[in-house]
């Protein structure tokens, strides 16, 4: 998830077990120990633009660097405290807030590699947005009043609302799932792969994604606890096949080897974004869009060259669109 959060919630884990005397140190030590897995984000180049995808979420992001991680910002901690706090209790809050950033983030879309270096398998809840200012806000009003009231009862109640805000975002991508899952047999279609994940910010408007064949089938879906799902009808888009359509890329070759690099990034859900360009399905500016937020773009006469990368931003016209669908209005051309 985004920075703030991250570290909201590695603070509020520490000050639910830090005793009074400790709850300011144990605040700022979870705070900035559940922002730290993500100096990951630091490892890139400037002739690989895919290197930053490969570290990004993961050997920092694994269950088994959490000591690892925890040690480091203890010791770290431990140089401006040591005359303050015990080594021990410095490793304590570090590593509680530590380990909330891996578990966090492997409940959005993304994809964290929390089994590394057992497995590269990049595990995503598609639970919670990568932001979620509901979560944000409530989550920093516990931290921020704990902390002033000493109060680790309140740190507790903040614990509590994480956590049950967690599993209402399962409750509701189940729903969404389901949802989706009915539509996709009121098609007559098989839904052999399927992936339903919050839009941007909320937990009320889903992406949601289904392949047929060697089709994508590609839909907005809004799931609301007091009223009926709706469904915001998208396209198709064949979905790529590598092997055949790089069958002449030489196997061992730089350009080839980024392909296979983005697709496991991209969990497998790639298409054609255009001559030359792959892109990444996942995410897109409107829940009901196939046209992917980044892709690559290859260069057949450039084998041994490393492929070029690339992000687009939102339009006004889509912001408008997405807020209606947020709104659970109608939109033209959706069922």
């Amino acid at each position: 998830m985004d920075p703030i959060s991250q570290g909201l919630t590695g603070a509020v884990f520490p000050q639910s077990i830090a005793n009074k005397k400790e709850i300011g140190k144990a605040t700022l030590i979870g705070f900035i120990s559940g922002m730290a897995a993500d100096l990951d984000v630091l490892i890139n180049s400037n002739k690989d633009p895919l290197l930053f995808i490969d570290y990004h979420r993961q050997f920092t992001h694994s269950l088994f660097f959490i000591p690892v991680g925890g040690f480091i910002m203890a010791v770290i901690f431990w140089l401006i405290f040591r005359k303050k706090m015990k080594f021990k209790r410095i490793f304590l809050y570090s590593t509680v807030g530590y380990a909330t950033h891996c578990l966090l983030d492997s409940c959005t879309t993304y994809g964290t590699e929390l089994l590394w270096p057992l497995s590269n398998i990049k595990i995503a809840w598609n639970n919670i947005a990568v932001i979620d200012p509901v979560f944000t806000i409530v989550l920093a009003l516990f931290v921020i009043i704990a902390l002033k009231r000493k109060s680790t009862t309140l740190a507790r109640i903040g614990v509590i609302f994480c956590i049950s805000f967690l599993l209402f975002g399962v409750y509701q991508q189940k729903q969404a799932e389901n949802y989706l899952l009915n539509i996709a047999a009121l098609r007559g279609h098989q839904a052999e792969k399927i992936l339903v994940h919050p839009t941007l910010g909320n937990l009320v408007l889903w992406r949601g994604i289904y392949l047929n064949g060697n089709d994508y089938y590609v839909d907005g879906i809004r799931v609301s606890p007091f009223s009926k799902p709706i469904l915001y009808k998208g396209d198709k888009v064949k979905m790529l096949d590598i092997d055949d359509k790089y069958s002449g890329l030489n196997k061992n070759s730089v350009m080839y080897n980024d392909i296979l690099r983005f697709n496991h990034f991209a969990i497998g859900y790639l298409i054609e974004n255009g001559p030359n360009k792959i892109g990444d399905l996942r995410y897109s500016s409107l829940p009901n869009s196939t046209k992917p937020l980044w892709h690559i773009e290859i260069d057949k006469n450039n084998e041994n060259e490393h492929v070029k990368y690339y992000s687009r931003f939102d339009s006004d016209s889509n912001l408008a669109t997405f807020w209606k669908m947020l709104k659970g209005e109608e939109i033209k051309d959706s069922e």
